[in-house]
């Protein structure tokens, strides 16, 4: 039984949208995901402004977990990763002590693109909070996948 539906609160960044469904006033959390985003969708024209793009910012204490559906993002950060995340596939960042990270759609300002994605921001365990700062890219043929009656 469904006990609760939390409608996401959508935020322009720019010509890019944002739903964001954690946290809400009546549900702080769900397990360790404090926030539960919903980028998209969007068609992005070329020549988009860089103004669409999440500008370097910091994180601590957390880990990030970016899946597409739809599109390409150019994740960059501190620790020297450079990848890009296309659909089907994962990026996982874990700021621990402290992470600088940005989020650019390259691909969309020089030919266009559809994005959609869902990003979940997980809390650490208190031990790990202070962990060394680290991100791991899986592609999608890497990530199990099952297949049923039709569905993936």
């Amino acid at each position: 039984m469904i006990e609760l539906v939390l409608p996401a609160r959508r935020k322009d960044l720019g010509g890019f949208e944002v739903g964001r469904l954690l946290p809400a006033a009546l549900k702080r959390m769900v397990g360790p995901f404090v926030f539960f985003d919903h980028m998209g969708p969007a068609e992005l024209p070329p020549g988009i402004p860089r103004s669409v793009d999440v500008r370097p910012h910091p994180h601590i204490g957390l880990s990030t977990v970016t899946y597409l559906l739809d599109g390409e993002i150019m994740h960059r950060d501190s620790v020297g990763s450079e990848q890009p995340i296309r659909p089907g596939e994962v990026n996982w960042m874990t700021a621990g002590r402290g992470i600088t990270h940005s989020e650019r759609f390259e691909k969309a300002r020089a030919q266009g693109d559809r994005v959609d994605g869902l990003q979940a921001w997980i809390a650490l365990p208190e031990t790990d909070e202070e962990c060394e700062p680290g991100f791991v890219h899986v592609d999608a043929a890497a990530l199990p996948a099952f297949d049923e009656g039709g569905v993936r």
